[in-house]
Order: C-alpha cells, then structure tokens, then sequence
C-alpha cells in the first residue's frame, strides 16, 4: 500500500498507530537556507533543534522497537557542525531518544585509482567557489535505533568480493561472494537534463540510497516503512519498486506532492 499524505508531520504522525512502522528513511530540511517552495529553513538552531525532537519523539512512537530510523543529513561549508549538532540532539542527555547504531558516509562524487595507476571519477557534486573551502562530495546518513542492538543485514547491503580467494580463505563468508559493503556508500545522482522538469527540488536523495537503507535493515518486502518529509518522492518510488508491504509519504508542500504523486504513477502502481 502507498500512502502519501498532505500536511505538516507534526499535525500527521499523531494520527498514526504505534509501531505501525518497520524503518523510516527520510531528509529533513537542514536549516542551511535552502530555497524550498514552502519551509523557511532560516531558523534560529536551538528553535530548528526543538522542532527536530518534536517530530523525532512521533517517529519513535510510531517506530517498532526492532525498527530503524536512517536520518540523511548534509551540512555546508560554512556550517559543518549541524549534522552533529542534530545527532546529539536525538541521542544525548539523561533520557535520548535513539542510539546511534551505525553512521554511513553517503557519497556523491569520488575520485579512486586503480591498481594501473589510472584514475576514474565518478558521480556529482556542486563546485562551490572558495579560498577556505573544498567541494562538498558527501553527506551523512545516521542509522537510529531506539537500543543500538538491532541486526542488520549485512550481506543482503553488500557487495562482490574483489579479490576471489578471500571467499574460500575466511570462514565467515560461508562460501558466499558477497561481503559488508561498510559505512561509505557511493550512490551518485542520476544524470538530469533539466531540474525543473526531472528534480524540481533543492535537496533531494536517490532511490538507491533508500532503497540500501531497506536492504540493510533486513525485513524485505515485509517492511513498512514511512518518510515524514516526502520531498519530490524518492523513497515512495523505492518501496514501489522493492514491492514493500507499507509505504506512508508525508509532503508539506503541495507541488512536491504532486510530483511525488507523477512518479508513483509512472511506477504503475497507484498512490492514495
């Protein structure tokens, strides 16, 4: 089923069930100035901080407490201590909210050299025009739980082995290809012709990311997953296409709704 809702989390998650959830993948405004149509994302840090727990408490309420929360946070040059910042906010002082399980580096451009000595870059990033700063190729993604002991898939977010005698040397691969792939995770924006037409949102994450948040967390097609800000529908798109049992969107801005509605649509499946 995929639900996509229109209001502001904090009047919508009330009305939604305890532990109705399995995992929540969602960004939030970061409250760096981005342009949305809708939020101002200007407030002072310690009102943006107190609106985060608000919402945060809704979504450990409707989070199982075997679920996961996999919050994607980027930071800017001139403000690189938010994302820390909105980590202690959930996860400090006598009584927090969630324990950080697992922090993995979204990466959206990188350069590696190959055993030839040849160099290949991959993926996007947006050049920024510094004397202080360099380009900003990544963000976080903090995997929540409410324990810090929930198992994860490992295998199932993994990757081939390059280095095929490792299957057979160490024990714990039982004979499998496939190990953790770790806590960077290359996952580059798909190549747009237009932002207005393909990505008419400022801040935005691929369906790939959500959809290696799911495998990760381990629960398949089973999982009941919800993202409180919606945006233009990536992670709709995702539970979609992986065929999850439960998918609820929640958009504040009607636009994006709509857009994320457009996409569900072209998936063939309808939205509510």
């Amino acid at each position: 089923m995929i639900e996509l809702l229109h209001g502001d989390c904090l009047d919508v998650l009330p009305t939604l069930p305890d532990g109705g959830f399995d995992a929540v993948v969602t960004s939030p405004p970061y409250n760096l100035g981005i342009g949305y149509r809708t939020f101002e994302d200007t407030a002072p840090r310690a009102e943006f901080l107190g609106w985060c727990v608000r919402w945060a408490l809704e979504l450990k309420r409707v989070l199982a407490d075997d679920g996961s929360f996999f919050l994607n946070v980027g930071a800017a040059p001139k403000n690189p201590l938010m994302p820390h910042q909105l980590l202690l906010a959930l996860t400090d002082g006598p009584e927090p909210l969630f324990t950080l399980q697992n922090t993995f580096h979204w990466v959206k451009s990188i350069t590696v050299e190959t055993r030839k000595g040849e160099q290949i870059s991959a993926g996007h990033f947006k050049p920024i025009n510094s004397k202080r700063f360099v380009n900003d190729c990544h963000e976080y993604v903090f995997h929540l739980t409410k324990r810090g002991d929930i198992p994860v898939d490992r295998r199932a977010a993994g990757v081939p082995y390059q280095d095929k005698s490792n299957i057979a040397r160490w024990g714990h691969t039982g004979g499998q290809d496939l190990r953790c792939r770790g806590n960077t995770w290359f996952i580059p924006y798909d190549t747009i012709q237009s932002r207005d037409s393909d990505r008419p949102h400022p801040a935005t994450f691929p369906v790939a990311l959500v959809e290696q948040c799911v495998r990760l967390h381990g629960k398949g097609g089973e999982t009941r997953l919800i993202d409180p800000f919606l945006g233009i529908g990536s992670s709709a798109v995702a539970s979609i296409r992986m065929k999850l049992e439960r998918f609820t969107g929640i958009e504040l801005d009607d636009e994006y709704l709509a857009f994320a509605r457009e996409r569900c649509a072209e998936e063939e499946v309808p939205s509510a």
